[in-house]
């Protein structure tokens, strides 16, 4: 063996157990593990999982607050003033803004991520450009998935889908849409699912980014969905409308969702932040209600979404306190539900992705400790994230936190 961890704490009751790691793979998980190995760590009892996974992250646009301005924290406003911003957007500068983003990601425990990568005529290919170099340059710890984005439409601007298409053959992941953004959302579907078809990849929009649940986009995608076959590579970001349906409704929608193998993505600091705007007094969360869904068989996440930019002015690219926030946004506190939601930023959200994200025998070696008992714990707590492996290698390490006393006779 390589590697043993010895005594950590893993599954939902966080039972003591060591795992074996060989040629980076997980070799063996038990108790008093009795195997030969090149070196061992001691886990101290913390809580392992196989990393976090980041399902809806944009990298291109993080951390530009000093090129914009927020005046009245409106979603049009956040659109108008990031348009503004990338048009001077450069390869290096992308590449360094990112980057930032990235290390802070991993050093929070995140070994997936999905980004999305705007490319129109203002970005060009410049931003994709750079965060292809990123995907690589970041491998030995973070499995990175671009996804090329129409972020204000394409109908409109039908450069936008030539972009699309060169974004693709230059090795873009997958194609996101935003249909509320354009003119025609119908057609905007159709257009990003046409792509997505001809490329054989998967399909990210953003929906229904709003609190009216009588309006909504979501009909065309559920219909291309399966008339294409495409369920399980379909997945739906912020759909905040969800949060102003009743019971009965949102039970029905739930249905329909888990029919088609369509994923929903949360992503509570930018919906929190932008919702709500007109209200005065009891100000909507607006956050779309994923405990639900889960409940009903659809497969959710918990993201990002923006870190310092003007949809979200603050973040830290923390999965775990993005978990805790919605756990106080969604009033959860049954130790079934943090798990749940624990879930839906390591596992559950890896698997909306179309990855795995496992502690099993003969699974990447992909480990993460953190200061927890358990799942349940790691979110109540917002759990420290200790160190990790990625492929069987150490690929951050956080230390141990230390306190010093003053000696004994000292102010």
């Amino acid at each position: 063996m390589d590697l043993i961890l010895r005594n950590v704490r893993i599954g939902h009751q966080g039972t003591v157990a060591d795992i074996a790691l060989d040629a980076g793979r997980i070799a063996a998980i038990g108790p008093g593990l009795s195997l030969p190995a090149t070196a061992e760590h001691d886990g101290e009892g913390l809580f392992a999982c196989a990393g976090f996974s980041d399902s809806h992250v944009h990298l291109d646009k993080a951390c530009i607050l000093d090129r914009c301005t927020i005046h009245d924290g409106t979603l049009s406003e956040a659109i108008r003033e990031t348009a503004r911003a990338k048009a001077g957007f450069t390869e290096a500068d992308v590449h360094t803004r990112a980057r930032s983003v990235i290390e802070r990601a991993i050093s929070h425990g995140t070994m997936r991520m999905r980004s999305f990568v705007e490319v129109d005529p203002r970005a060009g290919l410049r931003s994709l450009t750079a965060l292809l170099r990123l995907r690589e340059e970041y491998r030995f710890a973070l499995d990175l998935q671009l996804c090329a984005f129409a972020q204000e439409g394409l109908t409109q601007e039908p450069e936008t889908l030539t972009l699309l298409h060169q974004a693709l053959e230059m090795g873009a992941d997958l194609v996101g849409g935003c249909p509320y953004a354009d003119p025609d959302p119908v057609a905007h579907v159709k257009a990003i699912f046409d792509l997505a078809q001809a490329f054989d990849v998967d399909a990210d929009f953003h929906l229904d980014f709003d609190l009216d649940p009588a309006h909504t986009d979501l009909p065309a995608v559920l219909r291309e969905t399966e008339a294409r076959g495409w369920g399980g590579r379909v997945t739906i970001g912020h759909v905040t409308n969800l949060s102003a349906m009743g019971p009965e409704r949102l039970a029905e929608v739930a249905a329909d969702l888990a029919r088609a193998g369509i994923a929903v993505t949360a992503l509570p600091a930018t919906d929190l932040f932008l919702n709500g705007r007109g209200a005065d007094r009891l100000v909507p969360r607006g956050v779309a209600p994923v405990h639900r869904l889960h409940q009903a068989g659809v497969r959710t996440a918990l993201a990002t979404n923006n870190v310092m930019n003007p949809f979200t002015p603050y973040g830290d690219a923390s999965l775990l306190r993005m978990a805790n926030l919605y756990a106080n946004v969604a009033q959860l506190s049954r130790p079934e539900d943090l798990a749940a939601a624990f879930a839906m930023v390591s596992d559950g959200a890896a698997a909306a992705m179309g990855m795995s994200a496992a502690l099993t025998t003969g699974a990447p070696a992909d480990i993460v400790l953190i200061e927890a008992a358990s799942p349940a714990d790691a979110i109540a707590r917002i759990g420290r994230v200790r160190c990790g492996w990625k492929r069987g290698r150490m690929s951050f390490d956080n230390g141990r936190s230390r306190i010093f006393a003053p000696d004994a006779g000292t102010p």
